[in-house]
């Protein structure tokens, strides 16, 4: 099953995870972790991106963010890329090092916020790299120790979690730890690196089965309705020219091409995408997408339906449209 776009809104809570290639170890010592966390630090500053939790494991990454100015894609991009490429030189290795694109579920916040700050702060006790609680606190590589007090790079700022157990300081981290302690006293966890029914229900049995849900989110009923009408929204912020120039570039053809009638294969291959994604992912009118394209309202909606199937099979132009890796 073809896979669906990803969900990147700016100010959206969202669960990242990403892992080696063959989930072979991206981390193979401090220096490693050192470059990564320095990296995100300083594309956390630049992006005006918050961190609420956080975890270094050998073979993979969790996160928790939520970015306010622009999407999430770009900042991942850069760090993605850049520690990549760091790691390679570093350790006389080529090729990929990611397992293909990152994760990213668009969370709850209201219901969700603590349970993934639990759930991404307990990760390396739960692999086995520390062997309790106390140990936790000694894992420079997870937000938790920061949240303590401890020192480790400063990636959280505890006043957007601490305040939520007590105003007061200390109080608030007696509660945390106490709040850490019960998700393990309570044993295996439901595993929040996925979306849909089964998970939003796990930590939120309030939730109906007949409430709408979707993969790419934690959550259910009203939440993921604002969340995909937000969508759907955003996708008309590309304008028909950008998507023709878009397209016209991954299909090597020139934007001047398809403004002429031809029936030749390439052609007719990118004007079929142009018309698939103007009209059911960008809402554009048919009729305006077949003048730029020499079609006529009828020959935009056959087009389409033939767009649809390239473009559900295209996975380097879906990562084209949305401005990823």
């Amino acid at each position: 099953m073809p896979r669906q776009r990803r969900i990147d809104i700016p100010g959206l809570l969202q669960h990242v995870i990403f892992r080696g290639v063959a989930r072979s170890d991206i981390f193979l010592d401090d220096e490693d972790r050192e470059d990564f966390t320095n990296r995100l630090n300083l594309l956390l500053a630049d992006t005006a991106t918050h961190c609420y939790a956080w975890a270094l494991l050998d073979n993979h990454v969790h996160l928790l963010l939520r970015p306010t100015r622009q999407p999430l894609a770009p900042l991942m991009r850069r760090l993605l890329t850049g520690y990549a490429v760091s790691f390679n030189l570093r350790h006389n290795r080529s090729g990929h090092l990611f397992q293909n694109r990152y994760k990213s579920l668009v969370c709850d916040d209201e219901a969700y916020l603590l349970e993934l700050v639990r759930y991404i702060h307990l990760n390396p006790l739960r692999a086995g790299l520390v062997e309790n609680l106390e140990a936790l606190a000694d894992y420079r590589w997870c937000g938790h120790r920061q949240l303590l007090g401890k020192g480790g790079p400063e990636l959280i700022d505890p006043a957007d979690l601490l305040p939520l157990f007590s105003a007061r300081k200390k109080m608030a981290i007696v509660r945390y730890l106490q709040f850490l302690d019960d998700g393990i006293q309570s044993g295996p966890q439901v595993k929040l690196s996925s979306g849909g029914r089964r998970a939003s229900q796990a930590y939120n049995p309030a939730l109906q089965n007949d409430e709408l849900f979707d993969e790419r989110i934690l959550g259910g009923g009203d939440f993921v309705s604002q969340i995909l009408g937000a969508t759907r929204d955003e996708a008309v912020s590309l304008s028909l020219p950008q998507l023709i120039a878009l397209v016209a570039k991954h299909c090597e053809v020139t934007e001047a091409d398809l403004a002429l009638p031809s029936k030749q294969p390439a052609f007719a291959r990118a004007k079929a995408l142009v018309c698939f994604i103007a009209t059911r992912l960008c809402r554009f009118k048919g009729a305006e997408v077949g003048q730029r394209l020499a079609y006529s309202t009828t020959a935009v909606s056959r087009a389409a339906l033939r767009g649809k199937a390239l473009y559900e099979t295209d996975g380097k132009l879906q990562a084209a449209l949305n401005g990823e890796m």
